[in-house]
């Protein structure tokens, strides 16, 4: 998918693998069911969580079929089956989301995705090193 491109840089072109949602998902909370065997779902270790959403555009429903048959798979959705986490499947730590965890991650409780992150970057500085 070398001509994906974001509805929000390029509005105008005919590949959005990135639209405009139907409905702003701004200030909102969903549960998000996530894939057994995917990395995500060993990093929060369930099969769904309670995630707040900050945004207006999402996965386009049209390339649902043709995302999953690459590597980035589609490892976290709605209650309605729309994609609200991505990851690539040979990748030590590329996970997308359409939540901010950060925004609900302290030091008293990190978001188990924010954890990983770092784990996955102090890793890859030793490796690079």
């Amino acid at each position: 998918m070398l001509d994906a491109e974001h509805a929000e840089t390029s509005p105008k072109s005919s590949r959005l693998v990135i639209s405009p949602l139907s409905c702003s998902l701004i200030g909102e909370t969903q549960t998000v069911f996530i894939s057994p065997g995917s990395l995500v779902y060993k990093i929060y270790r369930k099969e769904k969580a309670k995630e707040k959403f900050n945004c207006s555009y999402g996965f386009n429903e049209a390339f649902h079929k043709e995302l999953n048959e690459q590597d980035l798979k589609i490892v976290g959705v709605d209650d309605n089956g729309n994609a609200r986490m991505v990851e690539l499947s040979d990748h030590r730590f590329f996970i997308a989301t359409l939540f901010l965890p950060q925004s609900s991650s302290s030091v008293e409780k990190p978001h188990p995705l924010i954890v990983e992150y770092l784990k996955a970057a102090k890793v890859f500085k030793v490796v690079k090193k």
